[in-house]
């Protein structure tokens, strides 16, 4: 099988969550045996179909326009066997970059008239490659791709050329270091998906559920933290790519934040058959305590004081948010009594292995 993989996104390898699912989705195709190509539109000249019609009178199949879809990307797509679209959802929908594409792929088709059933269409110039899709979004309902996946059936879905759509909600979890086993269990079936592809012409329900299975219980925590991390953004004067390369750890702005934040960072495997419970008691603008009961590999957070806490952090407030934002070194500040620890100091100890940030 000879397809053609097109990736829609403007960000580049690393920061592109959709980028990482095609590259799955073409491990798995590659693993049994398609011969894939990968092409960037986002490094592609692919201007906007300007409607002119020469394609279908002056010109018939061939665009007028002069540039990388009709010298390169035309051709390769007239070739495959499969082309797979994949892309961000924006706006609900396909973006700009690949709505372009699949707009200058027109010269397919003749400009007369045919009628099939009770609709009007045009026929077919050259043979049309079968179509695969894939998009990712932000939010946690996959119900955010109904109308990007009303509008794929009743394009290709319909002529019976739609080979798979898959879609992943709340894609931002594939890089959560606290979601890695989750990730890793989405992209091994998105590799899946891949191999079915080329070998069945479709994706069983059951990679698909995996696909697309809830990363948390609580999405809404990550919600809450995508907010913190917005915020920190806004406040550093930095785009997402610059939070990322600084490293910048959302900062919480009072306990509940806090809360929400150590939730979110919270590293399963590594309390694997471990139970405590860590207490932090504040001083300063924010004059509270908050707990946090860890049992086998799972976190709950609580407010005020805990009846028997293993490990007690007594700071002040914005001094612990510092040291959870990197501007002050934990260890320095403890071997200088800027906050005490009492209790389990193993645990203190292991702050880093089971938090990220």
């Amino acid at each position: 099988m000879k397809v053609l993989a097109l990736n829609g996104s403007p960000r580049s390898e690393g920061m592109s969550k959709s980028k990482i699912m095609l590259n799955a989705l073409v491990e798995g195709m590659r693993g049994a045996g398609a011969e894939v190509d990968v092409v960037d539109l986002r490094e592609k000249k692919v201007r906007t179909c300007r409607g002119c019609m020469r394609c279908w009178t002056t010109s018939p199949g061939v665009c007028a326009i002069k540039d990388d879809m009709t010298a390169e990307l035309f051709p390769k797509w007239l070739e495959a066997d499969l082309a797979v679209y994949s892309f961000p959802l924006y706006h609900f929908t396909i973006n700009a970059d690949m709505k372009a594409f699949i707009e200058r792929t027109l010269p397919v088709l003749q400009p007369f008239f045919i009628s099939v059933g009770k609709e009007t269409l045009h026929p077919l110039r050259y043979r049309h490659p079968r179509v695969a899709f894939l998009s990712v979004a932000g939010f946690p309902e996959h119900s955010v791709f109904d109308q990007l996946s009303s509008w794929v059936r009743f394009l290709y879905g319909r002529f019976g050329i739609l080979t798979a759509e898959i879609y992943r909600p709340m894609a931002e979890g594939l890089t959560v270091p606290s979601l890695r086993h989750k990730a890793s269990e989405v992209l091994d079936a998105t590799r899946r998906a891949g191999g079915e592809i080329v070998e069945q012409g479709s994706v069983s329900e059951e990679t698909l559920a995996r696909i697309t299975q809830d990363m948390h219980d609580d999405p809404r925590l990550f919600l809450k933290a995508g907010d913190l991390m917005w915020k920190t953004c806004i406040r550093e004067g930095v785009t997402v790519r610059g939070f990322s390369e600084k490293g910048l750890v959302p900062r919480p702005d009072d306990p509940g934040e806090f809360m929400t934040l150590m939730q979110v960072a919270f590293m399963p495997e590594a309390a694997r058959n471990m139970s405590a419970v860590i207490q932090f008691d504040f001083s300063g603008r924010h004059e509270s305590s908050c707990s946090f009961v860890i049992d086998n590999g799972t976190i709950r957070a609580a407010e005020g004081a805990a009846e028997s806490p293993g490990l007690t952090i007594r700071s002040d407030f914005d001094l612990w948010m510092d040291i959870l934002c990197k501007r002050a070194d934990g260890q320095q500040m403890f071997l200088e009594n800027k906050y005490t620890a009492l209790g389990d100091l193993d645990l203190l100890m292991r702050m880093k292995e089971l938090f990220a940030g």
